[in-house]
């Protein structure tokens, strides 16, 4: 069951106008402030104040109270390549049934509602004619998310080596250098001229000696 409801919040709403006559419709439209950490936190979401508009369609079934509706807001993130800011429009659709707390799934009166602990966990519940969107809001608006935003399909995303954006530099490359050289070149640049020329003189004597 939800805890106790309050009608003032901008996501609880009220279907006592709607009654419980099987067939009864509801169409709402309103624009509310987008909660906090509405997306995935970390990775792309609406910002919190952010305007949220919901279009809503309240049908009055045997069981309960069944929500269709569709939330538009404007989304931003991090494109996971190359890491710069992004945004997006959101456009998510859900739909649920929101029970009578005195019904069971076929629309009979129970005694005693909520004996069934664990079927209870897995339904919406219509507290005093009032039901709280938020937590279905948010299960829809992570569902229509990327898990992974890029700022453009193609993103090359960053340079591996000195973390440069490829897309504002796209011939950017590094000289590949064989680390089996990388150790003698280090040497040379710590030698003398005196230590290179006897090297030099050591290599000759040796060529001449394989020459004999």
């Amino acid at each position: 069951m939800n805890a106790r409801l309050d009608h003032r919040k901008p996501l609880v709403f009220d279907t006592h106008e709607l009654g419980r006559r099987p067939g009864a419709l509801q169409r709402l439209t309103k624009t509310i402030e987008a909660p906090k950490d509405l997306g995935i936190q970390g990775v792309v979401g609406v910002p919190e104040g952010a305007p949220v508009e919901l279009e809503l369609r309240l049908e009055s079934v045997m069981e309960g109270v069944l929500v269709t509706g569709t939330a538009r807001a404007s989304a931003e993130g991090e494109c996971v390549r190359c890491l710069e800011p992004l945004g997006l429009e959101l456009e998510a659709d859900f739909q649920e049934l929101f029970s009578y707390p005195d019904a069971d799934d076929r629309g009979r009166v129970i005694a005693e509602p909520g004996d069934d602990a664990e079927d209870d966990e897995d339904r919406f519940f219509l507290e005093d004619g009032l039901f709280d969107l938020e937590p279905l809001l948010r299960d829809a608006v992570v569902l229509a998310l990327p898990m992974q935003p890029v700022c453009r399909e193609d993103c090359p995303g960053l340079c591996s080596e000195c973390g440069v954006r490829l897309a504002d530099d796209p011939d950017h490359h590094h000289d590949a250098v064989d680390i089996r050289w990388a150790a003698l070149q280090g040497l040379a640049g710590t030698m003398t001229d005196g230590e290179k020329d006897e090297m030099s003189g050591a290599e000759a004597g040796v060529d001449e000696k394989q020459e004999k």
